[in-house]
């Protein structure tokens, strides 16, 4: 006769060998598309001298209204960093193709905001004695933008947060495959050979051909 504790070990490694299956399909369709995207970007990142495109540059130029010229203009102050006051930023925002957000460099002559972005760069100059506002935008295309989405280079806090979730759920997709691998290792005797071979590969690589 079995004992009840002999009957109940399937059902223990069946339930979570489920648990197992779920977490992996479940973070693999999370992670799916961004695992494409840095699968790909990892490519054109490692050959971005090969592929690279040609920037295109927009410059404008206007002049600030005077009603705004007195919330910037010079004064005694010593140098500081602050925001643009909201009007100011308005009205760049309505004459300009760029945002306005971020800490400028005051200094005594001049306002000066750089406005960095995935795949390009800019920044706009605001005179403080006339009012004569200068901007500069750069657009290295599409490709440099799936680049620095990739890098994480002037993406914002929301896109750092998918990232750090995006981790996560590759972290969650690696060990529970890992796991399934160990539950089929018996079946399958190349298994443990080819993670070794995974795992050697590039710790070879690196000690022979990448000197510090």
């Amino acid at each position: 006769m079995t004992s009840a504790p002999a009957r109940a070990r399937p059902g223990r490694k069946a339930f979570w060998l489920k648990q197992l299956h779920t977490w992996h399909w479940i973070s693999s369709a999370v992670s799916l598309i961004g695992l494409l995207l840095f699968a790909i970007t990892g490519f054109t990142l490692n050959h971005a001298g090969d592929i690279e495109g040609s920037p295109k540059t927009v410059q404008k130029a206007a002049t600030l209204p005077v009603p705004l010229l007195k919330s910037v203009a010079a004064d005694d102050q010593p140098d500081s960093k602050k925001p643009l006051p909201a009007p100011v930023a308005d009205w760049v925002r309505a004459n300009f193709p760029t945002r306005a957000e971020g800490e400028a460099e005051w200094s005594a002559d001049e306002v000066y905001l750089a406005l960095p972005r995935p795949g390009g760069d800019g920044w706009i100059a605001i005179d403080r004695h006339n009012g004569a506002v200068t901007s500069e935008t750069t657009d290295r295309g599409w490709l440099a933008y799936l680049n620095d989405l990739h890098k994480g280079r002037h993406t914002g806090a929301v896109w750092s947060a998918f990232i750090d979730v995006f981790a996560f759920a590759c972290l969650v997709f690696a060990l529970t495959g890992l796991v399934l691998l160990w539950l089929h290792s018996r079946r399958r005797r190349l298994t443990w050979p080819l993670v070794a071979l995974g795992m050697a590969i590039p710790f070879a690589l690196a000690a022979i051909f990448i000197h510090v």
